[in-house]
Parts: C-alpha cells; sequence; structure tokens
C-alpha cells in the first residue's frame, strides 16, 4: 500500500519551500493546499539520459550507401505527408 503524500497549505509551503524540494529530489510527492482544498501536486522529474558524448556510437551504427538519394528522400517525404 502506498503512502499518502504529505500535504502543506500554501503559507507553510512559501516558508518550507527548500525543505520541500529537497524531500521531493528525494522521491516524494507534496501537495499543496489552499483553505484545505489541494490545489497542487509537487513530484519529482525524470531525470535525463546521460550522454557518453561525441562519438559514443560509432561502430554501432549502419548507414545504407543510398541514404540520400532522391528515391529514400520522396520515400521519407510521402511518409510524412509532403509529397
Amino acid at each position: 500500500m502506498s503512502e499518502a503524500a504529505a500535504q502543506f497549505n500554501i503559507h507553510d509551503a512559501k516558508t518550507n519551500l527548500s525543505r520541500i524540494i529537497d524531500r521531493v529530489e528525494h522521491g516524494e510527492e507534496i501537495i499543496i493546499s489552499r483553505a484545505g482544498t489541494p490545489v497542487a501536486k509537487v513530484i519529482p522529474l525524470n531525470h535525463r539520459v546521460d550522454r557518453v558524448g561525441r562519438g559514443s556510437l560509432a561502430g554501432q551504427l549502419v548507414i545504407a550507401g543510398d541514404w540520400d538519394s532522391p528515391e529514400v528522400n520522396e520515400s521519407i517525404a510521402r511518409d510524412f505527408g509532403l509529397a
């Protein structure tokens, strides 16, 4: 069973914003309420994938010899409704 999200009223949320952000960074979800009515949820964002760097796919991709031919370009244009 999942735990209920912590709840703060707007005044307490403003006063404790850095603490709330710290909790969210550690996976918690926080509900912000106005006059006892929930109005917002602060949730953690998914972290972006770290890129290894330029050339990290070297030797792993194969490009067809006709990758830029007029026929291939026309086929792609048709796929996107441009031809």
